[in-house]
């Protein structure tokens, strides 16, 4: 478990458990809020193979420190496919039957929604049951929210800096998030998977040719666990004059989160930007 705070002083409160839950990858953080200052507190998981998540999430609700403190209200991010629903055309009656048409081997999942009014969008993505039920079982206060949701919204004010229209790739558990936005919406948004840096390299130019971008006046800006991170900048940079990697120490201007090893940064960007 990682602490980051500027001393020992006490007494601290702790509001909320975050919970982060990926397809291999698990973890909770919190904030302890002191008399002079605060702190973040994250303790990654380690999943066991062969088992499921639900059983991995029983599992750790019984053994990891955070897990232990008595937590009423949690925020849970999940990290599953997501369908993009404008605000003034959502319905949550129908929202189960539209998410099972875009995702048919999801269908049995319980499907969630988030509003993002910032881009006057739904969110519209799934748990797994079993690890729902988990959750339910033991927290009486719960809100979901998809994984990307804290990037999202940061990434759309940041996209106001400049003139310039911008394509962002997010890097995370093997995947990546490509989106763009035009006002107050999305342009783009939709995530592939990736097993090497020229898949990356693919989907990114791809999108960036369907947005019509242009390669000598647009920007790129790629972010988060990005494989072999110099090499793709490098191809990138062959086909484009303004490619970026967003390093969020400077970008978030050395805030305590930033400095906790590993920590993803759709978490950082929650912490620092919130919601």
């Amino acid at each position: 478990m990682t602490d980051i705070n500027n001393d020992n002083r006490q007494p601290t409160t702790k509001q909320r458990l975050t919970i982060r839950i990926s397809r291999n990858s698990l973890s909770f953080s919190t904030v302890s809020i002191g008399a002079a200052d605060s702190q973040i507190i994250y303790e990654p998981y380690t999943v066991k193979s062969g088992i499921s998540m639900a059983a991995n999430l029983r599992e750790a609700l019984k053994t990891a420190d955070l897990t232990q403190e008595g937590f009423r209200k949690v925020l849970v991010m999940i990290d599953t496919p997501v369908l993009m629903i404008p605000v003034d055309v959502f319905s949550e009656a129908e929202s189960a039957d539209m998410y099972a048409h875009a995702y048919p081997s999801l269908a049995a999942d319980k499907v969630l929604h988030s509003v993002i009014p910032d881009l006057n969008v739904v969110s519209v993505f799934s748990i797994n049951k079993d690890l729902k039920m988990v959750l339910d079982d033991h927290y009486p206060d719960i809100n979901f929210t998809h994984v990307a949701s804290p990037v999202w919204r940061y990434l759309h004010q940041r996209s106001y800096i400049g003139t310039r229209s911008k394509l962002y790739g997010y890097f995370h558990d093997k995947k990546l998030e490509i989106f763009s936005f035009s006002q107050r919406r999305f342009k783009f948004c939709n995530t592939f998977d990736i097993s090497h840096t020229n898949d990356a390299l693919y989907f990114l130019l791809y999108v960036w040719k369907q947005l019509m971008l242009q390669p000598e006046h647009d920007e790129m800006h790629i972010v988060g666990d990005i494989p072999e991170r110099e090499l793709l900048l490098d191809e990138l940079r062959k086909y484009l004059q303004r490619a970026y990697v967003i390093n969020p120490t400077a970008d978030f201007n050395r805030a305590p989160a930033t400095q906790i090893k590993n920590m993803p940064y759709d978490l950082m960007t929650l912490y620092v930007k919130g919601r």
